[in-house]
């Protein structure tokens, strides 16, 4: 049996980047480059405004100045200023030829026509930006490994870009085990127990961007999980089984994953919920052996499956530690890291009730875990 930080890094050394794919911008969204982009485009492409007001001359700036047109954002007239002259112009709207600096609206005043300039702050260049001053063209514009925020979405499609190369979130197999289990909704037969784990993984998985997930089932049955984990394993990255990694008559998943070819990486971590954690590999494809418990499984998804997803599909492995005060005094057995559901608020934490492995309520009203 191995200890908590000797199996997320056996973990994290068989996690090997998925192999890079294209995707149209608008499904990009928490993927991970795994090329650098370059601009193609200077951008702003031309000269332009970033204020509404008059395009002048600085060299005229103290001077009545006739009023020669206007350039909005989008136009293509092609207005040249002359000395003594002044154009009306918007944000984001070329600079006329001549132009070099953009009066504020609020700083002028207009009499018999001429335009009189009232900004004693008025310096060269104010109000303008210069081609290229957001990236120049053949510049990296997001570098490789960058995770695609809506605002890095935003400007590459602000660059013209319309696809990217990312890392894919990976395919994930969820298959449960147990005769014992029924679907939610119907009655509960002579020893049955509702089916909740699917639930919850579904939604972890979602959280974490998964959008391609496979459900299967399995009784308690060697041969018949044998198939189903072959089938799952055909068509996934990531396979997660629940239940049957214990010592029981009924408990398959070791036995089923080495007639399936899996490479046993490590089975039972010292660690409470979850010590049956089972995990191996095949080829470059992670199983993890689940235990059946409801918050086995969670404790567990939240502390190997999560960095496994976030190592394959390019994204930075954390911890996501916050410091806190413990409000009550919390004893645990020795030899075994606890992960106990708790709340915390203001800079204090305080676990929570009902903290065995089979009970789900502590989970569902805790915002973290000491």
């Amino acid at each position: 049996m191995i200890n908590v930080a000797e199996a997320k890094s056996a973990i994290i050394n068989q996690a090997k980047l998925l192999k890079p794919t294209t995707l149209p911008l608008m499904e990009a969204l928490g993927h991970v480059l795994a090329a650098d982009i370059y601009a193609s485009v200077d951008i702003p492409a031309f000269k332009q405004s970033s204020m509404d007001g008059y395009a002048i001359r600085f060299a005229d700036h103290s001077i009545p100045l006739s009023i020669k047109g206007e350039m909005a954002a989008g136009t293509i007239l092609e207005l040249y200023l002359k000395p003594g002259e002044a154009a009306r112009i918007f944000t984001g709207a070329p600079l006329p030829h001549g132009a070099d600096t953009v009066v504020m609206q609020e700083k002028v005043s207009v009499e018999s026509g001429n335009l009189l300039i009232q900004d004693p702050m008025l310096k060269l260049g104010l109000n303008t930006r210069e081609k290229g001053a957001e990236v120049q063209s053949g510049a990296i514009a997001i570098g490789k490994n960058t995770e695609l925020t809506p605002a890095a979405l935003g400007f590459l499609a602000g660059i013209g870009e319309t696809e990217v190369m990312v890392y894919p979130m990976p395919r994930v197999s969820v298959i449960l085990t147990g005769k014992e289990l029924q679907s939610p909704g119907k009655a509960l037969g002579p020893g049955q127990v509702y089916e909740s784990n699917s639930f919850a993984l579904r939604g972890v998985l979602s959280q974490a961007g998964v959008s391609q997930i496979s459900m299967f089932t399995a009784d308690d049955d060697l041969q018949l999980l044998r198939s189903v984990l072959r089938d799952a394993l055909a068509d996934s990255d990531i396979v997660l089984l629940t239940g049957g990694v214990s010592v029981g008559d009924y408990d398959f998943v070791v036995e089923a994953a080495q007639l399936c070819g899996v490479e046993t990486i490590f089975h039972k971590v010292k660690q409470k919920p979850g010590k049956p954690l089972y995990f191996g590999v095949s080829s470059s494809k992670l199983i993890f052996g689940l235990p059946g418990n409801p918050s086995s499984v969670l404790n567990c998804y939240y502390q190997f499956v999560l960095p496994a997803i976030e190592a394959i599909s390019g994204k930075q492995v954390i911890d996501r530690v916050v410091d806190a005060v413990l409000e009550i005094d919390y004893e645990k057995n020795a030899g075994l890291t606890h992960f106990v559901k708790a709340y915390v608020k203001d800079g204090k934490v305080v676990p929570l009730g009902a903290q065995e492995s089979f009970r789900m309520s502590s989970f569902a009203a805790a915002n973290c875990m000491i």
